[in-house]
């Protein structure tokens, strides 16, 4: 089955829903006029990582969720990406949402894996559990920036079914090597297309250096971006996964009775 995918790599206006949903807006108009069925942007897109309101701007969760679900039903077109929004405990939590054509929630992920350097784990309540999202071209994966770095995440997903894993990310330089390395690992090794949306800018401290990506199952770059704004698409078969583990038949091949030291 052919997918195509639009990569919104995007500078994010820190603390200003309103300016990065118009952003949003055009830039999802676009991806539908080039034929796009999903449209992927960064992590925490809708506001940045301001620590300092973070309170205040999940409290506005309800109306920035509810704003992202007109945007998919405007343009009609699968919108991926994640933001602040609160937990079922009312505690801000960095959210992986997944909306259907019809502005509905196909799946929602918090982050499992806070990340310390940028005092995400000072501020956001952690998630419990994966989540798959069920879609005309197969299952797909939630994961959020940080996650990449789990490998036991990503085998989860290939072992369950999970053809794809859509990967909005804030990664910073200095690691532009891990992220391309890692992007590609654990496509390669779980046999399926990692998505990779990164943004661009910069905050207080980091510099974030873009180069979202989509990687086969081969571990080819199907698109990749450089370091400024840019709007990507490409399309990609989604049967080439179940060629490559019939080819490979890694999951066939493993040996979990003997992953232990006795």
């Amino acid at each position: 089955m052919q997918l195509t995918i639009s990569l919104a790599q995007i500078d994010i206006a820190l603390g200003d829903p309103a300016a990065n949903l118009a952003k949003a807006d055009q830039w999802a108009a676009e991806a539908k006029r080039r034929g796009s069925d999903v449209v992927v942007f960064p992590e925490m897109w809708t506001t940045g990582c301001d620590w300092p309101n973070v309170k205040t701007l999940a409290a506005e969760h309800d109306a920035v969720v509810n704003a992202v679900a007109t945007l998919a039903r405007k343009h009609g077109i699968w919108i991926n990406g994640s933001m602040l929004a609160l937990d079922e405990e009312n505690r801000p939590a960095n959210t992986s949402i997944m909306f259907d054509p019809d502005g509905q929630q196909a799946g929602l992920y918090r982050k499992i894996h806070l990340f310390g350097l940028m005092d995400e784990d000072q501020y956001l309540a952690p998630g419990q559990q994966l989540t798959t999202v069920e879609s005309p071209w197969g299952q797909g994966g939630l994961a959020i920036c940080y996650d990449l770095r789990f490998a036991e995440m990503f085998r989860t997903y290939a072992l369950n079914g999970v053809t794809m894993v859509y990967l909005p990310a804030e990664w910073p330089h200095p690691r532009l090597a891990h992220w391309q390395t890692l992007l590609r690992a654990r496509a390669i090794e779980n046999q399926m297309y990692m998505i990779g949306v990164n943004r661009v800018g910069k905050d207080d401290a980091n510099t974030f250096f873009g180069h979202s990506a989509i990687i086969d199952p081969w571990g080819n770059a199907v698109v990749e971006a450089g370091e400024s704004e840019i709007l990507l698409t490409a399309t990609i078969d989604t049967d080439m996964v179940a060629e490559v583990r019939q080819k490979i038949p890694v999951f066939k091949d493993r040996r979990p009775d003997l992953y232990r030291l006795s």
